[in-house]
């Protein structure tokens, strides 16, 4: 089959926005190479029917239909039984099952290629891949688990800070390496951010060749026409630290900053202010701006997070732990915001310490590589601008979504 002008059906359990940029950038592109795409979505407030709007306006077909919170809750309550992980039903919905199953399976169909995403996009792969066996001329179906889950889940069982965070990840464990063990094998390929991704899913399947082969590393880029350096004048002694704030290895990142990091920057810089940016800030995080108010600013959703990270004085990724590709590192590197990090923020990375950015594998060191930057404008010169030719010449979105 000719790889030009492929018709794609994009299965993704969540509306792609700037905020989940994997499916949101890669989809654009493929759009912009001449794909004829149909995104296959759901939607769960005004917000998301308007970045649908905008994929609609660049010219891609959309299929989308509502999850409600007691859909979302009524599919946990049902798998809580079963052997199945929660996340892998979160996401299901009845009235989007119909549809897909019509869209496949009537005779004009002419889908070249179905792209699933994320362990909560499986459901429908599965039951797609079930409908369609037997069929003379069946369509390859591609599953980027983005992340190995459970990889995530054995690091969140010991090191979160939220103990519910920490009971869900043992809860769910042993339910999601048989899942996607499971999945692994169903798929015509699997797609992963990173090669420490990759090897998680080869231990899953005990590096069986004919699945393991099948695990390709497909990374994460960023948009650099729309992440560009700015001219204008940074704020003086001002830290960032953004993500999406429910998601717990974000808020054990911020809770670790809050409260080991910054007061040892303090001792020695006391007008340092930090920002946490990012929707949906627990109570945790929010006490501590209430708290240090002239020194902790917590934003909560931003529309747009170029302007915070064009007057920051550096962007900081203090994660204690995680899965895939930061995309917070590699956004603030393309706008040309030196970056401070933990061995963890960085694994997926061939970037390299006090090139394109300084690394601090404890409190003591963050803290000491923040002041560090903070009063050497020079080496935050250099590091800017090697931060902004890495991610040219190893995430640029145009590059990644060729591979």
């Amino acid at each position: 089959m000719s790889w030009n002008n492929v018709n794609i059906l994009f299965i993704v359990p969540y509306t792609p926005d700037r905020i989940r940029v994997r499916s949101y950038n890669l989809l654009r592109e493929l759009g912009r190479r001449g794909h004829r795409l149909t995104l296959v979505t759901l939607w769960t407030n005004s917000r998301e029917r308007e970045y649908l709007s905008e994929l609609v306006s660049d010219g891609m077909r959309v299929v989308a239909a509502p999850l409600t919170r007691r859909r979302a809750l009524w599919n946990c309550v049902q798998t809580l039984p079963r052997q199945t992980p929660l996340q892998a039903n979160f996401c299901w919905q009845p009235q989007l099952w119909q549809t897909l199953q019509a869209e496949i399976l009537k005779p004009t169909s002419a889908i070249d290629v179905i792209h699933i995403e994320h362990l909560r996009g499986a459901c429908y792969g599965a039951r797609l891949r079930a409908a369609v066996v037997g069929k003379p001329k069946r369509a390859p179906i591609v599953w980027d688990s983005v992340d190995c889950i459970s990889h995530l889940f054995e690091q969140s069982a010991h090191a979160s800070s939220s103990r519910f965070a920490r009971t869900a990840a043992r809860f769910e464990l042993a339910r999601t390496r048989r899942c996607e063990s499971f999945l692994a094998h169903q798929f015509d390929r699997t797609l992963v951010t990173s090669e420490r991704e990759r090897i998680a899913f080869d231990k899953l399947v005990h590096g069986d060749c004919r699945v393991a082969d099948k695990i390709t590393v497909l990374r994460n880029g960023v948009d650099l026409e729309y992440f560009i350096p700015s001219p204008a004048p940074r704020a003086n002694q001002t830290i960032l630290f953004s993500g999406k704030m429910s998601y717990h290895a974000n808020v054990t990142a911020a809770l670790y900053l809050l409260k080991e990091i910054m007061p040892r920057i303090w001792q020695t810089m006391p007008n340092a202010c930090v920002q946490i940016v990012g929707q949906d800030p627990p109570r945790a995080i929010k006490n501590f701006a209430e708290r240090f108010r002239a020194r902790v600013h917590v934003t909560g959703y931003v529309e747009d997070i170029r302007p915070l990270l064009a007057r920051a004085t550096l962007s900081i990724a203090p994660i204690v732990y995680g899965a895939g590709i930061q995309n917070k590192v590699l956004e603030a590197m393309a706008m040309g915001l030196p970056v401070v990090g933990t061995p963890q923020a960085v694994s997926a990375l061939a970037v390299r310490d006090g090139v394109e950015f300084l690394l601090g594998d404890n409190a003591d060191l963050l803290a000491r590589q923040v002041v560090r930057l903070l009063r050497d404008s020079e080496l935050r010169g250099q590091l800017a601008l090697n931060g902004r030719l890495y991610v040219e010449r190893n995430h640029d979105w145009k590059l990644v979504a060729g591979e």
